[in-house]
């Protein structure tokens, strides 16, 4: 048993190890189309191999035995993701191809649905998986308000700095952390960050049509931010800042930790 264990151990430290390989392929079909620079380059690897070791030792930490369907759909945005960060980074040395841009980061958006229902489907859905989907979508979020900015104004990135604020002040307050009840329009919210930001991005809308594209992300995203704030510091006040749960009223006993571990990352993957 141990020594299967270990096997599946190294099958599924290999995939990751091979996303890594396929990063690094795209960003040598990136440079050689579009003659990349040192700073694409240098930003681009980083991303590979930081996603490669944070990805490897949340693994080894959540001994999964398969690193499954969804997982693999995942890294397949992140390595699209790797190549955005990499224009972007490019972006602020020369001026990379709009419609590259563009295009790599609608697939990984268009595909941002695509995990879920394969874990949902294939009866795959884990935390690690829910918390790898969300830090990929979060990530890109932060690379297109970058990106943004230097259009419209720094503003911009308070967009796709509000989450990391969020994670931050949750270490300090840790009545944040407690689990939100389902919400179809924090998801919706959050799925309009990336096309809004895509849109502006593209450059298809004269300044004024960016502008209130990107303010209207914002806008919406403070607003969803604010309620679920409101919220939980409610639910805190009334359960003294232990169990606030919501919508989930089942007692803590009778849940394990996983339980509540997974639907906390499954509700975050929402932002």
């Amino acid at each position: 048993m141990a020594l299967n264990n270990t096997y599946d151990a190294r099958l599924v430290q290999q995939e990751t190890a091979v996303g890594a390989g396929v990063q690094i392929l795209v960003l040598a079909l990136l440079g050689t189309a579009i003659g990349m620079g040192p700073a694409g380059w240098v930003t681009g690897l980083v991303f590979a191999v930081a996603t490669w070791a944070v990805l490897s030792r949340a693994l080894h930490r959540s001994g999964l035995r398969t690193f499954g369907p969804a997982n693999r759909v995942t890294l397949g945005r992140a390595t699209l993701v790797g190549g955005v960060t990499a224009l972007v980074a490019d972006s602020f040395v020369s001026a990379p191809p709009v419609s590259l841009l563009v295009g790599l980061t609608a697939v990984a958006l268009l595909l941002d649905g695509v995990d879920g229902k394969v874990a949902r489907r294939t009866g795959t859905s884990t935390a690690l998986g829910a918390r790898f989907d969300m830090e990929v979508d979060a990530f890109l979020i932060l690379v297109l308000s970058v990106y943004v900015s230097m259009a419209l104004g720094p503003w911009v990135l308070l967009i796709g700095a509000m989450r990391y604020a969020f994670v931050a002040a949750a270490r300090v307050a840790p009545w944040l952390n407690a689990p939100l009840p389902p919400s179809t329009a924090r998801k919706t919210v959050a799925a309009m960050q990336g096309i809004c930001l895509l849109v502006a991005g593209a450059d298809l809308l004269p300044y004024a049509g960016n502008f209130a594209v990107a303010l209207l992300a914002l806008a919406l995203l403070l607003w969803s931010f604010g309620r679920d704030v409101i919220w939980l510091w409610r639910e805190s006040r009334t359960t003294g800042g232990t169990e606030g749960t919501g919508a989930d009223t089942a007692p803590a006993g009778k849940r394990s930790a996983l339980e509540l571990e997974l639907e906390l990352e499954l509700e975050l993957a929402g932002r």
